[in-house]
């Protein structure tokens, strides 16, 4: 693991996108893999604001809520699409669909595109338990995309996005850890001491799947980018 310290999220967000950069302007990116929530929002900022031509690039996305259709403002094709997608020219753009009949047959269908489309550069967020994508705690290293019945805390961190508690999603679709693991490359980003706990079980603490990110020690190209804050309980 390459550990980069920064001063705060904007400056980590900074130091991620000068190496997607790096990666898509020398052509060693073809396939990009993307997060959603409130961690990558500056790092998708740089990239809007850089106006990077990424007409070469298609990307695919690490997961979706259960139930929520594509033009729901809390659905992360939405999020997407207002971040980054009609900002930039991505040759092509793929996300699982939260509102597939047929659950099983969508996470096959979505990891044929990953198998079609091998990542060459996955960005990640961690989750106060340690998760990457939504593969919770106690999920197996060896899970491809599949069905997730996410935790309370997951819940409970995703309830300021929604009016009511009871609108959170409960479920959603997620590319599995060894999914994630084929990635050729990987950049993790993580800020505020919230994450502090999680990025030293990551980092310093054994391979478990009790954090499912401490897998990521396996990887043989994996850049963590963290605030200092998110780095307060590193040894």
């Amino acid at each position: 693991m390459n550990i980069i310290t920064a001063k705060n999220a904007q400056e980590a967000s900074k130091k991620a996108f000068a190496l997607v950069r790096e990666g898509v302007e020398n052509g060693t990116i073809q396939t990009l893999g993307l997060a959603t929530g409130s961690t990558p929002l500056g790092f998708y900022s740089e990239m809007r604001e850089a106006k990077l031509n990424v007409e070469n690039i298609t990307t695919v996305n690490l997961d979706e809520y259960i139930g929520l259709a594509a033009d729901d403002p809390q659905s992360y094709h939405y999020y997407m699409e207002n971040e980054l997608f009609n900002s930039l020219n991505f040759k092509a753009s793929h996300l699982p669909d939260g509102m597939a009949s047929d659950l099983e047959a969508e996470c096959e269908r979505y990891e044929q595109i990953l198998n079609e489309n091998p990542v060459d550069l996955q960005i990640l967020g961690l989750g106060t338990n340690g998760h990457i994508g939504f593969n919770e705690p106690g999920t197996s290293f060896a899970t491809k995309t599949h069905v997730v019945e996410l935790t309370k805390e997951t819940i409970d961190a995703n309830k300021r996005f929604f009016e009511r508690v009871e609108d959170v999603p409960t479920h959603a679709l997620s590319m599995g850890i060894a999914s994630i693991m084929s990635a050729k490359k990987i950049i993790l980003l993580a800020f505020g001491e919230a994450k502090a706990e999680a990025v030293q079980q990551m980092v310093e603490g054994a391979v478990t799947e009790e954090c499912p990110a401490s897998v990521l020690q396996n990887h043989p190209d994996v850049t963590i980018i963290i605030d200092e804050a998110a780095a307060g309980k590193l040894k």
